[in-house]
């Protein structure tokens, strides 16, 4: 059976992940009261199958305490209850948009005093024993809702992958992406900025491409990097995880980055590991 708790930052985009989730075939439950938790899912495990796919969300709107809770639910694990819990998060200044694009209200606006930065970070003081034991943590700051419903695809889809990868570009100039398992640097390689020839292309057309790989430092380096990934997705599959972010770094986020994210998604995919690519910082350079 799967029993799922999905909670995270107001704002973060819990309503989408429930909605990708019926769409999964969960019967899912919102809101619902911590002190409910533990007993419903007692029922749910005693339904003799017949509710094997269960999520519910829970967050800050219950006023509660989330500490006993989370005693509660490693209690009932000691006797073999399994349950996971996925956090979504996204840093203030993306909740805060989300806020004034829709002109809704924050949950504790009513009860919380303070700037909006205030009630955020109590929100997160509040939050912070489930992220603690969150199984997953899945960052929503540049994921739009389709991009969100992937990510959520891929932690509770059943399939023949055991494990998904998600290959982003990006430019340290925009910052590291928070929602990142591993970063890699590849600022230290030819940039082809500095040719006024080929600068305006991105790293998904032919003369980056070609810029980039025919230098031999930039092959070794992919090749230590694909030797790695080799040896850590075994071992990322057996620990359970079922997905992984790879974040790839150059300075701007459109040439370096995005030309060695397109050979690593399809390195991935020749291991046949399920994979996809996303250049997050692609158009923010053009000139």
């Amino acid at each position: 059976m799967k029993f799922s708790i999905i909670t995270g930052m107001s704002g973060a985009g819990k309503s989408r992940a429930i909605e990708a989730l019926e769409d999964l075939g969960f019967y899912c439950v919102d809101n619902m009261p911590l002190a409910f938790i533990p007993k419903f899912a007692e029922i749910c495990f005693s339904s003799q199958g017949k509710m094997d796919k269960v999520a519910i969300v829970t967050d800050i709107r219950g006023g509660e305490s989330f500490e006993k809770l989370i005693d509660e639910l490693q209690e009932m694990q000691k006797v073999g209850f399994q349950y996971s819990v996925v956090f979504l998060n996204a840093k203030d200044e993306t909740i805060i948009r989300r806020y004034k694009e829709t002109r809704r209200k924050h949950p504790l606006s009513d009860s919380v005093q303070g700037s909006f930065y205030e009630i955020i970070d109590f929100e997160r003081k509040a939050l912070a024993p489930l992220l603690e034991v969150a199984d997953c943590v899945i960052d929503t700051t540049y994921l739009t809702p389709t991009q969100l419903k992937e990510q959520i695809d891929k932690i509770f889809l059943d399939g023949k992958k055991n494990i998904s990868v998600s290959v982003m570009s990006f430019g340290f100039k925009h910052g590291i992406p928070s929602e990142a398992d591993m970063v890699f640097d590849v600022r230290c390689l030819p940039n082809p900025f500095y040719d006024v020839n080929i600068k305006s292309f991105s790293g998904l057309e032919k003369p980056i491409i070609d810029y980039v790989f025919k230098w031999p430092k930039t092959l070794e380096y992919l090749n230590k990097i694909n030797d790695l990934l080799t040896f850590l997705m075994p071992l990322f599959t057996e620990e359970g995880k079922s997905s992984v972010v790879i974040a790839i770094g150059c300075t701007g986020g459109r040439h370096r980055s995005v030309a060695i994210a397109e050979k690593i998604k399809k390195y991935l995919e020749e291991l046949d590991i399920e994979a996809d690519v996303y250049h997050r910082d692609i158009l923010k350079n053009i000139n």
